[in-house]
């Protein structure tokens, strides 16, 4: 990984943007930097390569794909879709066909997960599973169950032996790789709301991140729904630590931003970054963490349905529901 540069978020601009099809629903970027990866209404993989401008499209899901995660190195893409499938592919060949298909789940896989010593893939979704397979054979490792509704994210810990996972309800779990039984960290209640009207919950990590250190989990979506079947609510990051399961902080907006936080990450000179869509448009947020509200935003063109940091801390990739991959400069 390259050595990040220091960047200023108040300077961050538009750099390069490359029109697709249909509207995009998720994006990744290549950890060496070659590509960008991104999901869309289509059913396809989308591979941009920022150097050339060029697009490389990927058949193989009957879905759409929101879950992408990549090696270390950046040889192998793997990818979920709403169709329960993962997939492997080599990244970097020119046409890109699957090396592996596996049926993981019984309904939509929500998250992909590789774990920091790049030997386990993990995955969950909404058959209430989460799963970890060998990320070179595909072998399914472990098994858990513990979740009572559909598990919408999950990431590794620093030191590759646990998982946090988030489910519809907000209830977070710890799992330890060589234990059936999950820690309960604690239920964001923020994090869900039942609308009386359409009977029907909302709520769950659309998007989650660790802090550098490991030290505070970042669990992005809605909150304060009134509205279950238009999204109607707020945006929200809840900061829980790990360790004890407390719930140190939620960060929102200043002005009440109606929509879903649909990408979050933490930025090594200490900021965390959201990109949101919905009823208030779409933005991105930069917060230093021990304030609840941003301490800037970024109105965007259009929806933003997914959010990737580059390796080198210096852009940011942004999935819109325009049918643009828009990528943006911080430096």
């Amino acid at each position: 990984m390259r050595t990040p540069v220091a960047v200023d978020p108040q300077r961050t601009k538009l750099l390069k943007e490359y029109k697709l099809d249909r509207p995009l629903t998720s994006c990744h970027w290549d950890p060496r930097l070659r590509f960008i990866w991104c999901g869309a209404e289509d059913h396809l993989i989308h591979r941009m390569d920022p150097a050339s401008d060029k697009r490389t499209s990927l058949a193989g899901h009957d879905s759409w794909v929101r879950a992408f995660a990549t090696s270390a190195d950046g040889d192998t893409l793997y990818s979920g879709g709403y169709d329960g499938r993962l997939m492997f592919w080599p990244a970097a060949v020119d046409q890109p066909e699957p090396s592996r298909t596996i049926d993981a789940h019984r309904g939509w896989i929500r998250a992909v997960a590789v774990s920091p010593d790049g030997r386990s893939v993990a995955t969950c979704g909404n058959d209430r599973l989460v799963k970890v397979w060998d990320a070179s054979s595909g072998m399914l490792i472990r098994e858990f169950s513990g979740h009572t509704s559909h598990v919408y994210n999950l990431i590794y810990s620093l030191d590759s032996r646990q998982l946090f996972t988030c489910d519809l309800k907000g209830v977070v779990l710890a799992w330890s790789l060589s234990e059936d039984t999950p820690r309960s960290l604690l239920t964001v209640t923020q994090l869900h709301g039942y609308d009386t009207t359409f009977r029907a919950d909302i709520g769950g990590a659309r998007c989650i991140a660790l802090r550098a250190d490991g030290g505070l989990l970042g669990l992005g979506g809605i909150t304060k729904v009134s509205n279950a079947f238009a999204g109607v609510g707020e945006i929200i990051v809840a900061l829980v630590n790990p360790a004890d399961g407390k719930l140190e902080l939620a960060l929102q907006s200043r002005d009440k931003t109606g929509g879903t936080l649909w990408g979050l990450a933490w930025h090594p000179d200490k900021f965390w970054i959201g990109v949101c869509g919905g009823g208030g448009g779409g933005w991105i947020y930069f917060w230093k963490g021990d304030a609840a509200e941003e301490f800037f935003r970024l109105k965007l063109p259009n929806d933003g349905r997914g959010m990737s940091l580059s390796a080198d801390g210096r852009q940011i990739a942004v999935a819109h529901a325009d049918g643009r991959l828009r990528t943006y400069q911080l430096t």
